[in-house]
């Protein structure tokens, strides 16, 4: 399997609401529950209406697109990173999942997964 490595540096927070947050830009994900509002963004986009930031992400990609049926993909990479003491930030879209993980821990990660048999993409 192979793990892209995206280069834009993301930011994870809470906002007011979605009125300052322009949902055509790339690698805008939100979630919103009745107790809040969430954001991912590239942090240059980072909107002003923001109430808790949390910036320094890097995504990694689980390259292709993956039928819903397969089973256990994320907690794999999940269980290599946990065991290496690397925490992540899991969003799944309907084609793929994204790895989040703090910047300085990409190297780590990375040396991770390949040591577990993943392509690297960088």
């Amino acid at each position: 399997m192979t793990i892209q490595v995206l280069q834009e540096k993301l930011t994870v927070c809470k906002v007011k609401d979605y009125s300052l947050t322009n949902l055509a830009n790339p690698f805008t994900f939100t979630g919103k529950t009745d107790n809040e509002n969430s954001l991912v963004c590239p942090t240059s986009l980072t909107p002003e209406n923001t109430t808790v930031v949390d910036n320094g992400w890097v995504a990694l990609r689980v390259k292709g697109s993956m039928e819903f049926a397969l089973i256990g993909i994320l907690s794999k990479i999940s269980t290599i990173l946990a065991n290496n003491g690397i925490s992540i930030f899991a969003i799944s879209t309907f084609d793929t999942d994204y790895i989040l993980l703090k910047e300085d821990k990409k190297e780590a990660a990375l040396q991770c997964l390949a040591e577990n048999d993943y392509i690297i993409e960088r």
